[in-house]
């Protein structure tokens, strides 16, 4: 940071004048120091490889127009400054034909032990969790079409101690860990 201060005469007495010069701001996260170094090529590198993250080299080279070695240079670039941080495979619906849904339970009154007993016995239901908040469970099912769902989502919101029931189907898995 640099300060200047300048003193100027006129008629109604003496002005200064401060100027502060800021540096440049330093960016947050490494990838951004390298995204303001990006040029055309690199960004055919990366829209390419968004869609098409298993393609070889070879051919990635070949449609931005570089050899094979400037173009594994400039992905590996990419990588080392974090603005290609991994590739991964988008996989859809495993089993054609399944929903997977969140069914968002309040209780009137909680522990309920007759209905986590009645929710076990659902072959559908994969996993049911307590939660604070205004929800008092958070069910995942997955069944085999809209009408099972339904049902299940009848049966459950029929339970004795269930007051809402609000149903969320999964369009997508975004992010899945083990």
């Amino acid at each position: 940071m640099k300060v200047r201060i300048r003193q100027l005469a006129g008629c109604a007495g003496i002005l200064f004048v401060i100027t502060v010069v800021l540096p440049a701001p330093f960016p947050c996260r490494p990838w951004e120091a390298a995204l303001q170094d990006i040029d055309a090529t690199d960004r055919a590198i990366l829209s390419i490889l968004s869609r098409e993250a298993r393609i070889p080299m070879k051919s990635l080279a070949g449609r931005i127009g570089l050899s094979r070695s400037a173009t594994a240079e400039r992905v590996g670039r990419l990588e080392k400054a974090g603005v290609i941080r991994g590739y991964r495979a988008d996989i859809g619906q495993l089993e054609e034909g399944q929903i997977e849904a969140f069914l968002l339970v309040t209780l009137k009154r909680t522990p309920s032990l007759g209905v986590l007993d009645r929710l076990a016995g659902f072959s559908s239901v994969r996993r049911v969790s307590s939660v604070s908040g205004q929800l008092d469970l958070v069910v995942e099912v997955r069944v085999a079409s809209i009408n099972a769902l339904n049902e299940l989502r009848n049966e459950v919101a029929g339970l004795d101690n269930v007051e809402d029931l609000t149903t969320s189907i999964v369009l997508r898995r975004e992010i899945e860990r083990s």
